[in-house]
């Protein structure tokens, strides 16, 4: 699975945040926990409903999102 097809962002839920599988879990709630020290594996733990490839899409859904921000602010600088 892609991580545009695992994280979803609607309007409606979360304030339209990026969020895992329609779930109310955000890219942003996986890497407060793992900045705050938790494992991938104490987050599955603790979210069950996760799963080890939703983990993945957030990682993947930054490096896209940061790889974007940095080709806009070369097109800005120029």
């Amino acid at each position: 699975m892609r991580d545009k097809d695992i994280i979803t962002i609607e309007s409606g839920k979360r304030g339209g945040k990026p969020c895992t599988r329609g779930m109310r879990i955000t890219v942003h709630d996986v890497f407060s926990y793992l900045a705050a020290g938790m494992t991938e594996m104490q987050i599955l733990e603790d979210f069950p409903y996760l799963a080890a490839e939703d983990i993945q899409a957030c990682y993947a859904f930054a490096a896209d999102r940061e790889r974007q921000s940095a080709l806009v602010h070369s097109e800005t600088s120029v």
